[in-house]
């Protein structure tokens, strides 16, 4: 991405967070924690892809779909935050951000094989 739509990026990441907080509940209700942690604008900057993260459910693909029918009100929340910032405001599609949840799931395995005595001794290690 150019100099120009990484600024942009990171000015819709910015405001659309502050906008999930302020009116997140009334879209997916009180429990889910969503933030975002990538925006993608397409090269002419009419399409941006935000990456969520979606915390305290299990059903994220549920949040993930309310916000979807929910895209136009969004949207406008979002032109209203970021009017000075763009000339035309982008279309949004959302996106699940699982890299988190599959860290977690990786180092939880390697705990596991630590534990199992399945990763080698420190000395093995240091002779490498």
């Amino acid at each position: 991405m150019g100099k120009r739509q990484n600024q942009v990026a990171e000015v819709i990441k910015r405001n659309f967070g502050i906008l999930l907080q302020n009116e997140g509940r009334y879209i997916y209700g009180p429990e889910p924690l969503v933030t975002v942690t990538n925006v993608v604008l397409s090269p002419d900057m009419g399409q941006a892809k935000i990456y969520l993260s979606v915390y305290n459910t299990e059903n994220k693909q549920a949040v993930l779909l309310l916000m979807a029918e929910e895209r136009h009100t969004l949207r406008q929340g979002l032109a209203k935050r970021i009017r000075s910032h763009v000339r035309r405001i982008p279309d949004i599609e959302f996106f699940l951000d699982d890299t988190l949840d599959e860290m977690f799931r990786v180092d939880a395995l390697f705990k596991k094989l630590e534990e199992d005595g399945q990763m080698g001794s420190k000395e093995d290690q240091a002779q490498d």
